[in-house]
Parts: structure tokens; sequence; C-alpha cells
């Protein structure tokens, strides 16, 4: 019997749990990106709310998003939240990888966006990379680099594997090299 984990939380779950995000530390080195947010699914509606509340004490009211749509099913127009309405756009020229917020009052942020179901270690390195102040690094710069690590990751694993399932051991064309009992003499 074979079974699959679905890496994504169900629309109750994401609502219920804190936003998992990584924030560039305040300081006067403008970077492409000011953190980076590792949703639970790609439910725009279910998501939001909890990333909006998060940003609400250090980043100010969060009153717009856009998103590009490559990466969302559904993108609704406003999410309601807190008996306030937040509301969505999306643009097509805009990085897939990013989320865009806007504040009436503190400005703007860009946000790398890690997709649900990437895996915890490649998600820690990315949200780490993307809150180094003043980086140069774009949202898309930094998912391609992380698909190199990743396959590089995998391709160790496999030479491992292949390593392990052959024996683990160099085979010498001298045959078996093992010292009699008595030792050498």
């Amino acid at each position: 019997m074979t079974s699959t984990i679905d890496r994504t939380a169900p629309r109750e779950l994401a609502a219920e749990l804190p936003a998992r995000l990584s924030l560039t530390p305040k300081t006067t080195l403008a970077g492409q990106l000011d953190g980076a947010w590792w949703p639970r699914s790609r439910d725009l509606e279910a998501e939001l709310p909890s990333l909006a509340a998060a940003l609400d004490g250090p980043w100010g009211r969060i009153t717009r998003v856009t998103v590009n749509p490559t990466r969302w099913r559904v993108i609704p127009h406003t999410i309601p939240m807190a008996g306030r309405m937040l509301h969505v756009g999306w643009f097509t020229e805009q990085d897939p990888d990013k989320l865009i917020l806007l504040s009436h009052t503190v400005g703007r942020w860009d946000l790398l966006v890690i997709p649900p179901e990437t895996e915890p270690a490649a998600a820690a390195r990315l949200m780490a990379a993307a809150a180094i102040p003043g980086s140069v690094l774009t949202a898309g710069v930094l998912m391609a680099n992380e698909a190199a690590i990743g396959r590089g990751v995998r391709d160790a694993r496999r030479r491992e594997a292949t390593w392990e399932s052959e024996g683990g051991a160099c085979v010498s064309p001298f045959g078996n090299l093992s010292m009699p009992a008595s030792g050498w003499r």
C-alpha cells in the first residue's frame, strides 16, 4: 500500500496557525526583499489574514496585497479580516515568487513567497537568505539558487544510496587483502 502526504494545510488549520515569516532587521540598507513568507497552502483567503495580522504590529495595517496569478489557483478581490477588508490584486509582470504588501501609513514591502510544499531545510535557507539586509538578490534568483542547492543535495543522497547498495566499499582488483591470523612477518 502506498500513501501520500499532503504537505499543505487545510483552510481551517491555516487560519489558526501563526504566519511563518522571516523579516529583514530594521537597517538603513535597502535590499530587493524585506523578508520571506512560507504559507501552509496555496489558498490566499486562508493564508493572508494571519500574514497581515502578524505584520500589523511591526509594519502597520496592511491594506493591499499583490501577487502573480501563476502561483495561486484563486485570487479573491477582497478578504475579510478583523472587521476590515484586505484588498488583493494581481499582476502578471510581478515576480511569481514575490508578494507585495501595501500600507496607507508606512509604505510597501516585498516578501519572497516560499512554496508550501518546500522541505523545511530548504525553507529555512530561503527565509534566512531573503532577510539579509541590503541583499541585491531577487525572489527569482533566490528560488533558482535553492533549486540548484536542492539538486546538489538530491545528487549527493543518490550517490550515497548507490554507495551503500553496492556494499559501501571499493572493490580491490587484487581480491581480498585480509591479513593472515598470525599477522605480517
